[in-house]
């Protein structure tokens, strides 16, 4: 998550401090980003395996390449390209590679992997429970049918919470696109998703 303005200024002196080699300047700006990055990385890969895979990938390039940092965008902005760069490349390798399936064949029978997610709110109501389940598992299928720039714009918008600029900042392409990829996107999830409207 990005600095408060007030904040900023104490942003720039920790990068030029990091930058001059300052390794407790680096690791503060590590501790105020470190959450928003791997909530990101979580949200878009859904797997804890990946996000943390991506996480350390993402810090790892910065503090190689933090000296290229020039300040033309926000610390934020460049940081969060690099983590979508990131969580797209690991979504194209797994459009190449098969994916593993969420039902599982065990030796007491078919076992599905998002039955033992727990929602606590539905418990109490076993059609609420089906339903619910029957439309987390239709979402997921439904992310998983974008493509890699669909879901992440649909998801820097819908589960960060960012700014059409922003996200077209981050992917480094005009707000305009941003916008078309988003359209896109939520017409597909609402088309796929009628029979639970």
């Amino acid at each position: 998550m990005a600095l408060k303005p007030a904040l900023q200024t104490d942003e720039a002196a920790l990068i030029r401090a990091a930058q001059a080699g300052d390794s407790v300047a680096f690791e503060q700006l590590v501790h105020a980003y470190d959450q928003g990055v791997l909530r990101l990385a979580m949200n878009m890969l859904r797997s804890p395996e990946d996000a943390n895979d991506v996480y350390q990938e993402a810090f790892l390039r910065v503090f190689r390449n933090l000296n290229s940092f020039r300040f033309d965008c926000s610390f934020h902005t460049w940081l969060y390209r690099i983590v979508t760069n990131l969580c797209l490349d690991h979504l194209r390798k797994r459009q190449v590679r098969k994916e593993e399936p969420t039902i599982l064949v065990t030796a007491n029978g078919p076992l599905d992997r998002m039955d033992s997610v727990p929602e606590e709110r539905a418990e109490s109501d076993p059609q609420r429970n089906l339903f619910s389940g029957q439309l987390r598992r239709r979402v997921k299928e439904l992310l998983g049918q974008l493509t890699p720039r669909e879901r992440m714009v649909f998801e820097l918008r819908h589960y960060q919470g960012l700014r059409l600029r922003r996200i077209g900042e981050i992917l480094g392409t005009t707000e305009e696109a941003a916008k078309n990829c988003l359209f896109r996107a939520t017409q597909k999830m609402r088309n796929g998703l009628e029979d639970f409207l």
